[in-house]
């Protein structure tokens, strides 16, 4: 649901402030800045969720979140870009950014550039305006020790920024060995999983066997589909009651950071060819 934007004259009447007074509070906070008699929107302006607008009539202005915190403090100075992040890493912004979409932190906008997820924004996004009208992001100095994204620089990297070791907490993955080999050389542990990889496998679909889901909580995605940022979960053991107590714990984590989940049940996997396509093309992946 997207936050609706109000004037700060609006603003102002919907708070019942004198419109002047916010737009001091607002240049005292650093947001924006008067010059040849028109209000501009700065960097830190921008990451509280200013926008700028026109109107045929009245030109530019800016815009805010109707439910902004007017006086929060921040700085651009405390954050940094994709090429800042690179550096510290000796990897490409290019590199960066791949790593932030496969999060699911950030996505590509359709004219260019990259425009921040909900998932981004709680892991310390900030979404910018270039000069030219290209969106892109800018992220908070502790992404640099962000777990989750230091875990796919190390596999990206080869190397280790970390020495954090998981504790794994999923009973399944601890009782069953991971030893029935697919077509693309994942070993999964069942029938039915291979049954899935392989048909993603010959579908050419990029995906990732067990990927962690980049929350604090330590989950695991049966599998995942980056190209459209999709999980996939097999339901196999319904019926058992710590299974169908963990599924449910489950499902209100993927609803409660709003992930792309495909739920597939013992029905479905002898039905793969009729099943998946459609659930995949709400995610705007197409089978050929």
């Amino acid at each position: 649901m997207k936050i609706q934007l109000v004037s700060t004259s609006a603003l102002a009447q919907q708070r019942g402030l004198d419109a002047k007074d916010l737009f001091q509070q607002f240049n005292t906070n650093g947001w924006i800045y008067k010059k040849d008699g028109q209000w501009h929107l700065t960097k830190e302006g921008q990451m509280v969720g200013g926008e700028v607008k026109y109107n045929p009539k009245y030109g530019e202005y800016i815009v805010w979140p109707y439910n902004i915190d007017v006086n929060q403090k921040i700085s651009a100075n405390e954050t940094m870009s994709s090429t800042q992040i690179g550096e510290q890493f000796g990897i490409s912004a290019q590199r960066v950014n791949s790593i932030l979409s496969e999060l699911g932190w950030i996505e590509k906008d359709t004219l260019g550039g990259w425009k921040i997820t909900p998932q981004g924004k709680r892991n310390g996004g900030y979404q910018l305006e270039s000069t030219q009208g290209n969106p892109y992001v800018v992220w908070e100095k502790t992404l640099q020790e962000n777990k989750h994204f230091l875990n796919s620089v190390n596999i990206v990297t080869g190397k280790t920024y970390n020495e954090q070791k998981q504790n794994e907490t999923d009973d399944f993955r601890k009782k069953y060995d991971a030893n029935v080999r697919t077509q693309d050389g994942h070993y999964v542990r069942s029938r039915a999983e291979a049954m899935i990889d392989n048909y993603l496998y010959e579908n050419r679909l990029v995906h990732a066997y067990e990927r962690r889901l980049p929350i604090e909580e330590e989950v695991f995605s049966d599998f995942y589909i980056p190209n459209g940022k999709v999980f996939i979960e097999y339901w196999g053991m319904e019926g058992n009651s710590d299974y169908d107590k963990r599924k449910k714990e489950k499902l209100e984590i993927y609803a409660q950071n709003q992930f792309n989940l495909i739920e597939l049940t013992d029905k479905d996997i002898e039905r793969l060819d009729d099943v998946l396509p459609p659930k995949l093309r709400k995610y705007g992946i197409k089978i050929e």
